[in-house]
């Protein structure tokens, strides 16, 4: 019995010592959670009024949410009674190991810092990279986010990207237009390349300089092959490529010209 009363006795000590100190770092944690966001959403309409790059402020903003959170943690703990520098020196001994750990994080991390300042690209350009192609969403602090044509939202790590191939569709204002259209041995070349330069001269969107491009490039195993290169500003690449498709093959209807396929004779014995 006496036991127990003194265990009691020690329960309603450290009651009477650490539970103000456990209930107000609860409050101090709660309060200073709600801040910090408050203190982000503030750094970000700055950021926005001062047209800071959205890929630099999305960046900066995750690490300084980061950073002032660990600093409210330290703080939290040394209401509670923990000694700094024992609670310094058991978060370097963690950083130290984690860091171990996580190597290809930290490589992440080092990948995004190297993206936002050279600038392979930026959010809202159309790339093709680690064999994805999509708009880029967001730069995190390890990862870029990309949005598909399908609406698909594919996540790569930042160190993939800084140390591989990026195409990026987005930098230049203008863009080629290159397509294949194939006619048969027997018909008019010379007419079929008429009707492709009338399209394309009766289609605002292709760019008259540079002028565009109507030649033969091969004599295939059964059609002439007319390569098309034309230049249309980048919004409307796929307009143009997809219009020009069905354009040329109505009209080529109309005009007689044949779009050669592939056809299999199937002859049949009676025995």
């Amino acid at each position: 019995m006496e036991n127990a009363q003194k265990y009691v006795d020690m329960v309603m000590d450290l009651v009477t010592v650490y539970g103000l100190r456990i209930v107000m770092a609860i409050v101090v944690l709660v309060i200073g959670l709600w801040i910090i966001k408050a203190i982000v959403r503030g750094l970000g309409r700055r950021m926005e009024k001062g047209n800071t790059d959205v890929s630099l402020s999305k960046f900066l903003l995750s690490l300084i949410g980061i950073m002032l959170k660990v600093m409210l943690v330290i703080s939290v703990a040394s209401m509670i009674g923990i000694e700094m520098t024992s609670f310094i020196a058991i978060l370097g001994a963690a950083g130290l190991a984690v860091g171990l750990a996580l190597q290809g994080s930290l490589a992440n991390f080092a990948g995004g810092v190297l993206i936002l300042l050279f600038k392979p690209y930026k959010v809202g350009d159309f790339i093709d990279a680690a064999g994805f192609m999509g708009t880029v969403n967001e730069i995190q602090i390890f990862n870029t986010i990309l949005k598909t044509p399908d609406n698909k939202t594919i996540i790569i790590p930042n160190g993939v990207l800084s140390n591989g191939s990026v195409t990026n569709f987005s930098t230049e204002d203008s863009r080629r237009v290159d397509m294949v259209f194939g006619i048969g041995y027997g018909d008019d070349l010379r007419k079929a390349k008429e009707i492709i330069s009338t399209i394309l001269k009766g289609d605002g969107r292709v760019l008259g300089d540079p002028e565009p491009m109507v030649v033969v490039s091969e004599l295939g195993d059964s059609s002439v092959n007319i390569t098309v290169r034309a230049w249309c500003a980048k919004a409307d690449y796929w307009g143009v490529f997809f219009d020009m498709q069905e354009r040329v093959k109505l009209e080529f209807d109309t005009q007689g010209v044949s779009i050669p396929f592939p056809q299999r004779d199937v002859h049949v014995y009676n025995h």
